[in-house]
């Protein structure tokens, strides 16, 4: 195909903010783990799918195959749909409090 770019699992914009290597970061409506450092206006490549270990709001328990979302005020993921983007699914159970989740980001925009 003379039109294709690349496959798009990983993906490089402009920082919109500074960011920490293994971070969820939004970027309009693409979600994605950091996989460098980068300061604001900086190029940060994304990794848009696979299963990681994420922070999450520690006062839930999840279930796993719960949907999860990017909490609009934080840097944390919730089960929580209303306000927030939905990211993935958590693939193990946690309990309340825990600080982390296990995710599958799928890679979708919403």
């Amino acid at each position: 195909m003379k039109n294709y770019v690349a496959p798009g699992e990983h993906i490089t914009l402009t920082a919109e903010a500074a960011v920490t290597a293994g971070q969820l970061v939004k970027i309009g409506a693409v979600t994605g783990v950091a996989q460098h450092d980068a300061a604001l206006g900086d190029p940060v490549t994304l990794v848009r799918r696979g299963v990681f270990e994420l922070p999450k709001t520690e006062a839930q328990a999840w279930t796993a195959g719960a949907k999860v979302y990017l909490a609009a005020e934080g840097d944390v993921l919730t089960t929580t749909a209303s306000g927030n983007t939905l990211v993935g699914v958590a693939l193990e159970a946690t309990v309340d409090p825990s600080a982390v989740g296990v995710v599958l980001l799928d890679g979708a925009i919403r």
